[in-house]
């Protein structure tokens, strides 16, 4: 596999000089990668603003906590099944039409969501708004692909984790400031409004990065074959689900936190709000030092390894601190072993996602759905898992972060196997 750099980004625009003599290569790179950045970002900003009106859903739809968090569960498992969809459609039609549908689609009905009155009709709109919402994720790690590779590809994702990063850190402050003046309908209204911004930058901004003539031919079937292609590919499979389940972990942290922070240890949302962002700059800071520093210094594999085994060890710390090991823990130790959690994955995501696409430059959309796919359907999985014991303990959700711990190094040790030198792809 070449890691050559960027390739053709094949719009004329991009690689005609300028009057100023400042290549136009430069200027269109730095304006997609703010647009990618701003797709990567809204699911997000799509989940990460509500969670502080999590407990207060619960109360002004009169709807039991396990009910309200399936209305976050319902928007990963829509763009689970969206990313399934709109990648291929990606890789037949280009990456504009699909990315421009989804987004009208997902202003739509985040709108409906701010006027849902019960917590099934939320639940069911929440259910559209991340099927729409998948175009954004899964075809700008097409683009990715479409633009760069090797090195350049890991240290592309490393940056747009810095961009999106920022959304985790000021969604939930966001959404704790919302609820000071409206309640949690207001949230959507703002998702609403940012929606309809992201689509005209799209639709401005964002030129085609795939020409007709490396576009694939056929339908469903087609798909679905390459499909069953790059899963048959032993490598991919243990990349696709090592993220998958480290992303697990993540989710189990972002569904169960609000009721682990606010209501078992008495936190205000503006206080949950701080603490989630600052878990979202430790996210932030490793991916950065991933990508600067360790990209084409030290080996994707040996950091990612490095990140799942981190991962690791901060659930099983948590767990222990949950379960009462220690005897009776603040809210600070808590607090502590979940930024070194989150801050792992900086490590461990955006590896797994240039490890993965590096195998698969002829399906990039394809590829791409499957990724997104995996890790938001076992995301869905573990989210509702976290509250089977009731608001009151977090032993869940440490559980569920050591099991899909343990089980992510373990398929990427297995599949992957990084002390060989992996075989190509076909």
């Amino acid at each position: 596999m070449p890691e050559s750099g960027r390739t053709s980004t094949h719009d004329p625009s991009i690689a005609a000089p300028t009057a100023s003599g400042v290549p136009a290569a430069r200027r269109a790179g730095l304006l997609v990668t703010l647009v990618l950045g701003g797709l990567t970002a809204l699911p997000p900003l799509s989940m990460d603003m509500y969670l502080p009106a999590l407990p207060e859903v619960t109360r002004s739809l009169t709807a039991p906590a396990a009910t309200v968090q399936l209305t976050l569960t319902a928007c990963l498992a829509g763009m689970a099944l969206g990313q399934l969809v709109v990648g291929p459609m990606s890789d037949k039609w280009g990456r504009r039409r699909p990315l421009l549908a989804g987004m009208v689609v997902y202003v739509l009905a985040t709108a409906v969501c701010a006027f849902a009155p019960s917590a099934g009709l939320l639940v069911g709109f929440r259910l559209l708004q991340g099927l729409a919402g998948a175009a954004g994720i899964v075809i700008a790690r097409a683009v990715v692909r479409d633009l760069y590779d090797g090195v350049e590809m890991a240290r592309f994702f490393s940056t747009l984790m810095l961009i999106s990063g920022v959304a985790p850190v000021v969604a939930p402050l966001i959404g704790g400031q919302i609820l000071r003046i409206t309640d949690w309908r207001g949230v959507f209204h703002v998702l609403a409004v940012i929606g309809v911004l992201l689509t005209v930058v799209v639709w401005r901004f964002l030129h085609e990065t795939l020409p007709p003539e490396r576009r694939q031919e056929g339908g469903v079937g087609q798909a679905l074959r390459t499909m069953r292609g790059l899963l048959a590919d032993r490598v991919f499979t243990g990349y696709m689900l090592a993220g998958g389940l480290a992303f697990a972990v993540l989710f189990a942290y972002i569904s169960a936190s609000p009721f682990v922070v606010q209501e078992i240890y008495g936190a205000s949302p503006q206080t949950f709000s701080l603490l989630f962002g600052l878990n979202s700059v430790g996210l932030v800071a490793v991916g950065q030092i991933n990508g600067k520093l360790l990209v084409g210094r030290v080996s994707l594999d040996k950091a990612l390894g490095f990140g799942l085994s981190v991962i690791l060890l901060a659930a099983t710390a948590l767990l222990l601190m949950t379960s009462g090991v220690f005897g009776e823990v603040g809210l600070v130790p808590v607090a502590a072993g979940l930024f070194v959690l989150m801050s792992a994955m900086g490590l461990a995501l955006p590896n797994t996602n240039a490890q993965a696409l590096m195998r698969t430059p002829h399906a990039a959309g394809s590829a791409s759905a499957l990724l997104g796919t995996s890790s938001f359907l076992i995301g869905a999985v573990a989210s509702p898992l976290v509250g089977v014991a009731g608001e009151r303990t977090a032993v869940p959700m440490a559980v569920v972060q050591l099991a899909c711990a343990a089980a992510a190094l373990t398929c990427f040790l297995l599949l992957c196997r990084p002390w060989r030198d992996a075989e190509p792809a076909a």
